[in-house]
């Protein structure tokens, strides 16, 4: 099976002009939201969806999901970090439906609304030949890593470094078994998933995203977005 697990338990503190979190918001007629999982119903490769939100908004989530198109979409409640969030959609997966070892997960933020059919296909057939991938793009600008914050301590080739998007994309049985492995303080230091598998020795493959898979954070992104709608 193919999971679908989207990420909006997120309370949009850094979107100032807005009281209400950014995945709720609406951008081009509805709201973010359903605009991400109507991405994902359309996947055909996609056998199942689940969302997590923030336990406060679920009831306002279920309320954008009435449709009957959102019939076999599962909606659950998060954790107080991203990995326990994700961790909650997984297990609510293998306690309704078991795990099987050729279970996929395709983990993706409900911010970013831009996300492509391509994009969703080609983490999918990246799990033929990778335990887990990543979406990416190359980095344009020049990266300068800083270890105090006050003076550059290296400035990696800007040719070996790349922007971290979503999807994200393991087997359910590996993310299972090695966060339930791992200690909860390493657990919330975690910002996504891919950092969490690479340095307890996965191979990470790279799936090729895209400029305009942008993540929806601040006032000026949330501009930006609104600007690309109007173009399309």
């Amino acid at each position: 099976m193919n999971y679908a697990v989207l990420l909006a338990g997120g309370t949009g503190t850094r979107l100032k002009s807005s009281k209400i979190p950014k995945q709720f918001l609406e951008l081009g007629g509805i709201s973010v939201l359903e605009s991400v999982v109507d991405k994902f119903l359309v996947c055909d490769k996609i056998d199942k969806i689940v969302i997590v939100v923030n336990e406060v908004w679920l009831d306002h989530a279920k309320s954008l999901l009435v449709s009957d198109k959102y019939n076999n979409v599962i909606i659950c409640a998060g954790g107080a970090t991203r990995q326990e969030s994700l961790y909650n959609g997984l297990k609510l997966i293998r306690d309704k439906y078991g795990i099987s070892s050729d279970d996929k997960i395709v983990s993706h933020d409900i911010a970013r609304p831009f996300i492509t059919l391509k994009i969703i296909e080609d983490n999918i057939k990246a799990l033929d030949n990778s335990r887990v991938a990543d979406t990416v793009i190359p980095a344009t600008d020049t990266i300068v890593k800083s270890e105090n914050n006050l003076f550059i301590t290296e400035i990696p080739k800007r040719s070996q470094m790349y922007q971290g998007q979503t999807p994200q994309s393991f087997y359910l049985s590996d993310f299972i078994d090695l966060y339930e492995k791992l200690d909860k303080e390493y657990l919330d230091s975690l910002t996504d998933a891919a950092r969490m598998f690479v340095e307890n020795g996965y191979q990470v493959a790279l799936v090729k995203g895209s400029e305009f898979n942008i993540k929806i954070t601040t006032d000026y992104d949330f501009m930006i977005a609104k600007y690309l709608v109007g173009i399309k």
